[in-house]
């Protein structure tokens, strides 16, 4: 495909329009896809491969091809510039970020020239956990950020569709697409495990029959909560009702 590259940063922030002063509207992790559609300045507006979105990322240094191996399967994984515990640096790689591995030598994987992580935190590209719960708990106390997916703040949509992302299954990336991807219900008084409820511009997972978890703006931060109190306090404080209930 022409125009094709693929993300080489540990992520790219993705911008409703081409100026820094604009809204941050999502972000391109490690190793994903996207299409360059359009050049502006300083900036190109892109297509990303996965979920079709559509966005303005700052110029810069990507790759053209990858072959892809493997994916980081915890929160952060620490980056290394040789491959011993007392060569990490400050950069991560974040969870669901897709990389080739090129060496391998003392429990370490090389993914690009003079960079490694550890090969425990990371799975094969083709594994799937369908463990939503695991997977979404590694966000507990992550800082709400609008338009984040990763460590660095992360906001309720992405939270939902990172694990879709680490399935290898598509997954719209915002609440106004996702709540239309299956049937569900209005009404719902008792909750299960893997219902997601939406409100307008709101979604949250239930991990079992009392609680959920959300990257919920008001606290500021990924957490659980008790089912019915979360509900109850969307609508006090938003003026917002449940407008649709789907499973996992």
């Amino acid at each position: 495909m022409k125009n094709r590259y693929f993300c080489r940063s540990p992520y790219l922030n993705v911008y409703k329009t081409a100026t820094l002063k604009s809204n941050l509207s999502s972000q391109i992790l490690y190793g994903e896809e996207f299409q360059v559609i359009q050049k502006k300045k300083n900036f190109l507006k892109v297509r990303t491969n996965y979920d079709k979105y559509v966005g303005f990322i700052k110029v810069g240094k990507f790759y053209k091809k990858v072959n892809k191996t493997h994916k980081v399967s915890v929160l952060k994984s620490k980056i290394y510039s040789k491959p011993l515990s007392r060569y990490g640096n400050k950069k991560f790689l974040p969870f669901s970020s897709e990389i080739e591995i090129l060496e391998k030598k003392n429990n370490f994987a090389m993914f690009e020239k003079n960079k490694w992580v550890r090969i425990n935190e990371l799975e094969i590209i083709k594994k799937r956990n369908i463990d939503f719960t695991k997977i979404l708990k590694l966000f507990l106390d992550c800082k709400y950020k609008w338009g984040g997916k990763s460590f660095d703040g992360i906001d309720c949509s992405a939270l939902l569709q990172i694990f879709y992302k680490f399935n290898n299954k598509f997954f719209p990336r915002d609440t106004i697409d996702q709540v239309k991807i299956k049937k569900g219900v209005i009404k719902k008084k008792v909750f299960k495990k893997g219902d997601i409820i939406f409100w307008k511009g709101h979604v949250a997972i239930c991990l079992n029959s009392n609680n959920l978890i959300h990257a919920y703006g008001p606290r500021k931060k990924v957490l659980i909560m008790p089912i019915n109190k979360t509900i109850k306090l969307i609508e006090k404080t938003a003026h917002l009702k449940i407008s649709k209930v789907i499973s996992i």
